[in-house]
């Protein structure tokens, strides 16, 4: 009997949703970069004012740098758990054992979810 090989369309939708997570990661990166750079502009900007100027109010907490440094961070986590699951995905198809498993998705949910309230708590006094 011969066995049948998973279809080309089943590696292209792993592929896909792989490079999905893959721009997801990159996005996230991007943005922790963005954080980190405007953390370092506002220094040099108190810097140009002086203690003196009131002008801008500044956050008092310096916790942005951080912030930036921890999306990156986790860009890079999820890019990494991204290549694991595809790759797990590709082995499942050849051998015909595919389930589907919410394992990445949920802890990624969970961890955005986490990094979503952290910010709007940080964020929120600065208003």
């Amino acid at each position: 009997m011969e066995e049948k090989q998973p279809s080309p369309t089943d590696h292209l939708a792993n592929e896909r949703t792989f490079l999905a997570w893959i721009r997801t990661g990159i996005a996230i990166m991007a943005f922790g970069f963005v954080v980190v750079k405007f953390a370092l502009f506002l220094k040099q900007v108190t810097l140009i004012l002086g203690d003196g100027s009131k002008a801008i109010p500044l956050p008092s907490k310096g916790y942005s740098a951080i912030i930036g440094i921890a999306l990156v961070g986790l860009g890079t986590i999820m890019t990494l758990l991204a290549f694991f699951r595809y790759k797990n995905i590709e082995r499942q198809l050849h051998a015909h054992t595919f389930f589907p498993s919410l394992t990445l998705s949920v802890f990624l949910t969970v961890v955005m979810i986490l990094t979503g309230v952290l910010l709007v708590i940080y964020l929120v006094p600065s208003i």
